[in-house]
């Protein structure tokens, strides 16, 4: 029989650094990658948020809402990157 956690770690540090991670590294693919290439990085960059995302909730270590916290997680860095992605669509459009 297993022995309950007395102090579990706070799940939701773990969803706001895969967030966090996200926010990144679509500003690092907007800023960095000329724009034909950007929604295939886009793509990659989120894959690499779903592993890492998994990573995460599985070193928290705890069974109990684990479909929700990566679920959380992935859910949330998808609508951060969609939305930082149409920022950088829409300033494509400006001609400099």
């Amino acid at each position: 029989m297993s022995d309950p956690a007395l102090a579990p770690r706070n799940a939701v540090g773990g969803v706001v650094a895969v967030w966090a991670t996200a926010f990144v590294a679509t500003v690092a693919v907007g800023i960095l990658v000329p724009e034909e290439w950007r929604i295939p990085w886009l793509l990659v960059a989120f894959g690499g948020v779903v592993l890492l995302s998994f990573a995460v909730q599985l070193w928290y270590g705890r069974t109990q809402g684990f479909i929700f916290r990566v679920a959380g997680s992935v859910t949330g860095a998808l609508l951060l990157m969609g939305i930082i992605s149409v920022g950088f669509g829409l300033a494509a459009l400006i001609p400099t």
